[in-house]
């Protein structure tokens, strides 16, 4: 590492970001801290400027730099909420900024960094994925000798992401606390490297859980492989966290600093999002419900104990509600897909309903097309249960109906499929 974040840069980087940034509170959470028996703490990063903590290390990079390279302008490459923190950091310091975005990303998002940067950004829609964008920005700069912000995989940046640890310090100590547990979200790897250089001198005591989703927990393999090492494939669900490979940097401050690493089914992340919303009515991203999804890994260790979960980010398109409902009831095992066999005559279907549904469940989705001259014919059929504890006798049912059924749920590729 070419210069080692420690604590006292960390409360530089606070300093200088004190303006700019909102202290965000650290809440004491009564639902979640009766559910696991814990005295849980969660600091509110989705009320920040815009909606995450990626303001404080982009804004900090950028006031680093001096005169010359802010006079030529910076740039990045992101589809999401690193690229909303550099567009609002370039407006506030009037530093011209371009910044890359995939093809694929939603307009929504093109928007808000068009909104947070105003005539200080200018967007280039550049490749089908974020490596190709990456890449293409990478060259655009050296061309162009524009500072490249990067994301995660920089000192800066790690020591203004550690500006959070700052504020949980200050709020637990006015409490008279002290934290047992602090749960991180891992993508790169910038936030739990700038908050573990701070905690591990100012609440040594506290153990740093750095958190990824299991479709891309490319830090837990780094370990596992000595360095960082691409993934084969990426689950982009929790988009704010879906990196494919860790930070060589990153890699260095978690291999030291960080006690353990939870990893969490994406399942289990989307039902976090609808629990924090309908019982607290926090609106959470993917990426920034991971450290309450962890607490359930983690229940019986916490028991008694006092937990800090950074709630990230709460940059959540509202178009992507539906997703996360689906997933969340296929993981909790509350909505099963089958295929069924349908004798081919009247009747069967209201057969099907009276002999093969309980009382509690439901079809939610039917999908059927008569076959000419067969007896049968296969039916794709969705069922929302009451309670996932009544499906040992609704699959008994299903098989005297069907003793062919196939179960849609427990394959994922044919899940996808026809789902």
């Amino acid at each position: 590492m070419t210069k080692q974040v420690n604590k006292e840069q960390v409360l530089y980087a606070y300093k200088q970001l004190q303006s700019v940034v909102r202290q965000t509170p650290l809440q004491f959470d009564p639902y979640l801290s009766e559910k696991y028996e814990a005295n849980i703490y969660l600091k509110r990063e989705d009320l920040q400027v815009v909606r995450s903590f990626k303001l404080r290390g982009a804004y900090f990079a950028i006031n680093e730099l001096n005169e010359e390279a802010l006079s030529h302008g910076v740039i990045c490459a992101s589809a999401g909420n690193h690229a909303q923190g550099v567009a609002y950091a370039c407006n506030e310091k009037q530093v011209m900024a371009t910044i890359f975005m995939p093809n694929t990303t939603p307009a929504q998002k093109i928007n808000q960094v068009r909104y947070f940067g105003g005539d200080y950004v200018d967007i280039v829609i550049e490749g089908d994925t974020f490596d190709a964008c990456n890449d293409a920005a990478h060259v655009y700069a050296g061309e162009n000798s524009l500072t490249f912000i990067e994301p995660y995989d920089d000192e800066d940046v790690i020591a203004g992401q550690g500006s959070l640890a700052v504020e949980v310090h200050q709020s637990l100590t006015a409490e008279g606390e002290t934290a047992d547990y602090v749960l991180v979200p891992i993508g790169g790897g910038g936030l739990v490297s700038g908050v573990s250089a701070y905690m591990s001198e100012a609440m040594p005591e506290t153990k740093i859980v750095g958190v990824e989703p299991s479709g891309a927990a490319s830090m837990q393999l780094a370990l596992a492989e000595g360095q960082p090492t691409a993934l084969d494939h990426v689950d982009k669900f929790a988009d704010g966290t879906a990196v494919g490979k860790a930070g060589n940097i990153t890699f260095e401050y978690v291999k030291k600093l960080v006690d353990h690493i939870e990893i969490v089914p994406e399942g289990k992340i989307a039902g976090t999002i609808i629990d924090l919303y309908t019982r607290q009515a926090i609106v959470a991203e993917p990426s920034g419900a991971l450290s309450v999804a962890a607490l359930e890994n983690m229940k019986e260790a916490i028991k008694g104990k006092t937990v800090v979960c950074i709630i990230s980010g709460g940059n959540n398109d509202i178009n992507r509600m539906a997703e996360i409902e689906e997933r969340a009831l296929i993981y909790s095992g509350k909505k099963q897909y089958f295929v069924v066999n349908f004798p081919q005559r009247p009747g069967a279907l209201r057969e099907f309903v009276s002999e093969v549904l309980g009382p509690e469940n439901d079809i939610a989705k039917f999908e059927y097309t008569k076959k000419i001259s067969r007896s049968n014919g296969p039916a794709l059929v969705g069922i929302l249960l009451g309670e996932y504890e009544t499906l040992p006798d609704l699959l008994e049912r299903l098989e005297k109906f069907d003793p062919n059924y196939v179960s849609v749920s427990e394959n994922p590729t044919l899940y996808g499929f026809l789902v």
